[in-house]
């Protein structure tokens, strides 16, 4: 996702509400086995911040971002899902999972 703020202080200072939020859900989706990780890209001045998720399948990704704190309050300038292969994952007929 790249966000609409400059800075992690940029975030901390406009949005405590939904950083609290996302942080909350984001270890709630962690703990169930949806989300496997996620986090902030390190501050690159003059630039948005940028945050990626990495997901168990496309259905949670889409799920995340619908109800992502941030998303709903329209503080998102963009955000992509993409498929990925899970090279832990056990493997199948079709090959390796993708996410």
């Amino acid at each position: 996702m790249t966000t609409r703020f400059t800075s992690m202080q940029d975030v901390q200072r406009k949005a405590p509400v939904e950083l609290a939020e996302h942080v909350r859900r984001s270890r709630e989706l962690h703990q169930m086995g949806r989300l496997v990780m996620a986090g902030a890209f390190l501050d690159e001045p003059g630039r948005a911040v940028r945050t990626m998720g990495i997901l168990v399948s496309e259905a949670d990704a889409e799920d995340f971002v619908e109800h992502d704190p941030f998303v709903v309050a329209d503080m998102i300038e963009r955000w992509d899902i993409a498929p990925w292969a899970n090279i832990f994952a056990p493997p199948t007929s079709a090959g390796p999972t993708q996410a």
